[in-house]
């Protein structure tokens, strides 16, 4: 009787939740990581730059202190040119977590005390680009460079909540600062503007 009862007991007892994926059906879903860390980003910089960049995992751990992680970033190449007023023309993809990789082009006039041109390879930190289509717009930039043979920069735009860091390693003869913009489109532009 008493086995009867127990066994009755227990076809009558709720069934414990299913389990799938580890967690029991209906448990509150940890929120997806959808950011990049310093060691994802270094080993996509190494990729873009070449393994062992001088100065390459300083400058990138320095904005990691300073500005977090990035949601998005972009890896391509740069020609720019000025004597006073600049140019320039860069070509990449942009990385996201969240809505995938797709080309991306820029341009951009500058005007500044600023003369010679270069060719870069590309690396720009994306933060809070929460939509892939609010990078398609005009970023402010202010940008100082001084290298003979070519050198490592780094710099900052933002434009409302979306932040970039753009770093470069050029080769070619710059010198000087300037003001100007960077203006994401989906297709290449002849004027830079």
């Amino acid at each position: 009787m008493r086995f009867a009862l127990w066994w009755l007991a227990a076809l009558l007892a709720p069934f414990p939740p299913a389990v799938a994926g580890g967690q029991p059906q209906g448990a509150a879903e940890r929120p997806v990581d959808r950011t990049y860390t310093a060691d994802e980003i270094l080993e996509a910089a190494d990729r873009a730059f070449g393994a062992g960049a001088q100065g390459l995992a300083q400058a990138i751990e320095r904005i990691f202190r300073e500005q977090g992680r990035p949601n998005a970033y972009i890896v391509g190449r740069e020609g720019a040119g000025a004597l006073g007023l600049g140019i320039r023309y860069g070509k990449g993809t942009l990385y996201s977590k969240v809505e995938g990789n797709r080309t991306v082009h820029w341009q951009g006039p500058s005007l500044g005390l600023d003369a010679g041109g270069d060719l870069s390879a590309v690396f720009i930190l994306v933060y809070d680009l929460h939509d892939t289509e609010e990078i398609f717009r005009r970023y402010p930039a202010i940008e100082g460079r001084a290298y003979l043979v070519g050198g490592l920069s780094v710099g900052y735009h933002q434009l409302g909540q979306v932040r970039l860091v753009p770093v470069r390693l050029g080769a070619g003869w710059r010198l000087g600062a300037n003001v100007g913009y960077l203006h994401f489109t989906r297709k290449r532009r002849l004027l830079p503007l």
